[in-house]
């Protein structure tokens, strides 16, 4: 019986360990994990950590330059006894005044040999430029090479001291949220160092800035005078060339951060750097097109486009020019050049300014609905033709009003002359525009010339008379159209596309 109980009290004991075992595990596998919040300190001492691979190569550039003004006329008297005393010594015009005007940057230094890389307008015009060292040093320096349409310059220093250069990194693997550090001067306080993250890549058309330019933007702190200095990664690799801010005036008038900066990817830089040493000045590869600047994603559709991006040619310019010679023809649309993707004309101009006048590339464009390939040698883009064009076309008498909602002119001599045409190639001049009208829709403005409608020539108003008579509700319309374009200075070709309401 003794042992009888025993056996049966292990057997309990077991079931019961069991129980509580299995009772255990479900509650665990049910009950969350604790949070751990990382800690502060880790973050911060990387951050020293970086800052410290690259203070000794960020600069301080302090110039100078001497203005020279003409003091504003001095009011004239009649019979006025000094008159004579003053154009005696100082000739009829008064004495020119000597001011010095003085700016603030920073800038990196790219090799041990003395050249430093900073922005174009941080030595713009200057007379000195004094450049100031993480060891308290000062050396004068001179302008290598600069470059105005990047924003980027290189100058150098015979320093006595051991140059330690900042070391650049990939700026197209940086992504979104990636950490960085802003190195410079801002408001001449020199080493300063601030934390953000890459806001976004690829930034383009932003206000001011020219094609060639495309940055990455951080919210890392960027004042004045941080213009030229570096904007690092993690690895304490240089990934761009801190440029602009955007900003509001602040205490005095002065712009402050608002967490939007700009910086040039060191990969571009890199390019133009290298340029500006060999040469002095930056070459860019051209293939002799003058692309069209107002599309819509419609338009390209409209011209074979799929997905409503790529470079609509105007036309291949100038006409014996590497395009003209590879067959191309206005209406293509290039979607890419050297397997790079092209969805604007910023990404054609960003591709095109990495490649040297003289090398072969490969172009992919759309004709009729049809991707095709051809091959073309760059030419330099400053061997492009610029010429000078008249005043804007004069207005005529205007015809009746027609379905599109414009009303017609035929082409005149003097027009013709004006659009550089023969009165044989013909056009249709549009003289107004009613408001919400197809034409309105499609972006046809008054004084601009109709030469296609649906890829059809338009020579006279009956053509388009003829073509609008059977226009359908819904109906999608194709123009192309040539307008004095005032700020371009020149006549320019626009393919524009509309709705039949």
């Amino acid at each position: 019986m003794i042992l009888g109980t025993l056996i049966l009290g292990v057997a309990i004991g077991t079931m019961i360990d069991h129980s509580v075992s299995a009772a255990r595990s479900a509650a665990s596998a049910s009950t969350p994990a604790p949070i751990s919040v990382p800690s502060p300190t880790k973050l911060s001492s990387h951050f020293s950590t970086v800052a410290q691979k690259v203070e000794k190569a960020v600069v301080n550039i302090s110039t100078e330059t001497i203005v020279t003004r003409q003091s504003p006329p001095r009011r004239q008297f009649r019979n006025d006894p000094f008159q004579d005393f003053f154009e005696r010594f100082f000739g009829p015009d008064m004495p020119r005044r000597r001011r010095r005007t003085q700016s603030l940057g920073s800038g990196f230094v790219v090799d041990a040999k003395g050249y430093i890389l900073t922005n174009a307008h941080v030595v713009e015009n200057a007379d000195t430029i004094t450049v100031k060292f993480h060891s308290g040093e000062e050396y004068e320096a001179r302008v290598v090479g600069k470059d105005t349409k990047t924003d980027l310059a290189v100058i150098r220093v015979e320093a006595e001291e051991k140059l330690t250069a900042a070391r650049l990194g990939d700026s197209d693997g940086m992504r979104q949220g990636d950490w960085v550090l802003a190195v410079g001067s801002p408001f001449g306080l020199e080493q300063t160092v601030t934390a953000g993250i890459i806001s976004a890549t690829g930034r383009k058309n932003m206000g001011d800035a020219t094609p060639w330019q495309h940055f990455l933007q951080t919210d890392a702190a960027i004042n004045r005078g941080n213009s030229g200095g570096p904007l690092v990664n993690m690895a304490g690799e240089v990934i761009g060339v801190n440029t602009a801010i955007l900003t509001q005036p602040t205490f005095g008038g002065i712009g402050g951060n608002l967490g939007i900066g700009f910086a040039l990817p060191s990969n571009l830089a890199t390019n133009i750097y290298n340029q500006l040493i060999e040469h002095g000045k930056v070459k860019r590869g051209a293939i002799g097109i003058k692309m069209q600047a107002q599309v819509t994603s419609r338009t390209l559709k409209a011209l074979g486009a799929a997905d409503g991006k790529g470079v609509i040619v105007e036309k291949p310019d100038p006409p014996d020019g590497p395009a003209a010679k590879a067959g191309l023809e206005q209406g293509d649309v290039i979607v890419e050049v050297d397997g790079n993707k092209i969805n604007d004309t910023y990404d054609m101009h960003r591709v095109l300014s990495t490649v040297a006048p003289g090398t072969t590339i490969t172009l992919k464009y759309i004709r009729d609905g049809r991707l095709r390939t051809t091959q073309l040698t760059a030419m330099d883009r400053e061997d492009l033709p610029s010429i000078a064009r008249g005043g804007a076309p004069e207005e005529e008498e205007p015809s009746e009003s027609v379905r599109l909602g414009i009303s017609p002119q035929n082409l005149t001599p003097r027009l013709a002359k004006q659009f550089e045409l023969s009165e044989e190639e013909g056009g249709v001049y549009v003289m107004r525009v009613e408001p919400d009208s197809i034409a309105d829709e499609a972006g046809i403005e008054a004084h601009d010339l109709i030469m296609e409608i649906n890829k059809t020539p338009t020579r006279t108003v009956d053509d388009v008379r003829e073509l609008t008579s059977e226009l359908k509700s819904g109906m999608n319309l194709l123009f192309l159209v040539k307008r004095w374009d005032r700020g371009a200075g020149e006549i320019i070709t626009l393919f524009l596309t509309g709705t039949v309401p």
